[in-house]
């Protein structure tokens, strides 16, 4: 890890638009120190197995101290039971997992120096916001004047100080995320664990939650690792995620790096939208591929084989892809196509170009693109792609 933590998370916005920066708060953040020691937390050949069927497959993953690191994949793919491995909910058939280097195996649960926000709040419904928030302090019979300093401090960290007496039926969805957040941070966990934490807000309530969650976190300093399975979610909260699939991590990275330069196909099409294609090396041409599925000659941005033949899997991501009315004086990267469907989206629309060749293309096209043709496009209306040789990312595997 580097200094860029904390220039990942986004800076001190208030996207609700009411007036508080998340500033102040001295003693509450000076609880957790930050540290960029990458091996925080260590998962050590990490296997969880369900009788014959491998729920998480060898993993192995560090995460800095004060991070926000992100597991992201598709339902079934491991991330939830990797987590609840982490918290101690379920029991590793094998490897070890470890913060600050003392083995969480030898810990009894109530024991961990880790706290879990469910995906459901799991708020108790008879109790008022400040019992909910202080019920774990008072189960560890934290003396009544501390317990209530510290429930006023959290409860102003994540502005809820004026609802402390409503009941959870009271508050909005966003609002009882706050409390159950609240609830997780008073006991000052070394290591927070978030288990779908937006999905049970609305669209507009999440993107803006997002963003007021990770400025908290980063305000508090407390090292995270979240779930979810929300692309958007993982790639606007944490400094770095990773991408899970059938139990195994198959990519690492910071956002901008595995959505730029994926590893491998399933990486590439999870994340984000893009087109995948196989092409084969030409005779003395090491940088350039012969690609059936776009009727043309590929032109690489540098050599990736000196065996003729090879082939070569690639992805071009929709937003990379110029597309014009008229054709293109070029012998490589470009190709032919018609309109086959398109979609609205606010501010760019969604083509689907049907090539030549039969292989169906994402376009995405700007307004600004858009309103700079002479007249709309329309289904089954020929145009020509085109496309830097930069904007390919050829994949190991």
């Amino acid at each position: 890890m580097d200094n860029a933590l904390s220039d990942k998370r986004h800076a001190q916005l208030d996207p609700s638009g009411s007036g508080h920066s998340f500033n102040g708060l001295k003693q509450f953040e000076q609880q957790v120190p930050r540290d960029a020691g990458a091996d925080f937390v260590q998962i050590v050949d990490l296997v969880k197995k369900f009788g014959d069927a491998t729920a998480v497959d060898v993993v192995n993953l560090s995460v800095a101290k004060g991070e926000l690191f992100a597991l992201l994949g598709s339902s079934g793919c491991g991330k939830s039971t990797l987590l609840r491995m982490m918290a101690g909910l379920e029991t590793p058939t094998s490897g070890r997992i470890l913060i600050e280097g003392q083995d969480l195996a030898q810990m009894p649960v109530h024991r961990r120096p880790t706290n879990m926000m469910f995906q459901s709040y799991a708020l108790f419904p008879h109790m008022s916001v400040e019992a909910n928030v202080a019920y774990g302090l008072k189960q560890e019979r934290v003396r009544k004047t501390d317990r209530e300093a510290r429930v006023s401090e959290v409860l102003e960290l994540v502005q809820m100080t004026a609802y402390r007496t409503r009941k959870p039926h009271q508050l909005s969805g966003g609002q009882q995320q706050r409390v159950a957040l609240a609830r997780s941070l008073i006991k000052r966990p070394k290591l927070l664990l978030l288990d779908e934490p937006m999905s049970a807000l609305d669209k507009k309530i999440r993107q803006q939650t997002q963003f007021e969650l990770g400025n908290i976190l980063q305000k508090v300093g407390v090292t995270c690792v979240m779930v979810t399975h929300d692309q958007d979610e993982a790639m606007t909260m944490a400094d770095r995620l990773a991408v899970m699939n059938q139990g195994r991590i198959v990519q690492i990275g910071a956002p901008e790096k595995v959505y730029e330069f994926p590893n491998c196909r399933f990486a590439a099409d999870f994340i984000g939208s893009t087109n995948l294609f196989e092409g084969r090396l030409m005779e003395d041409e090491s940088s350039v591929l012969e690609c059936a599925d776009l009727g043309t000659p590929v032109q690489l941005q540098s050599n990736v084989s000196d065996k003729q033949g090879t082939t070569v899997h690639f992805s071009i991501r929709p937003e990379r892809l110029s597309i014009s009315l008229h054709p293109i004086e070029s012998s490589t990267n470009i190709a032919e196509g018609r309109i086959e469907e398109y979609a609205y989206m606010g501010s760019y629309t969604l083509f689907y170009i049907r090539m030549r060749t039969g292989k169906l293309v994402m376009v995405n096209v700007s307004r600004m693109t858009l309103k700079a043709f002479d007249h709309a496009l329309a289904y089954s209306e020929p145009v020509y792609l085109s496309w830097d040789s930069d904007s390919l990312v050829i994949f190991d595997r």
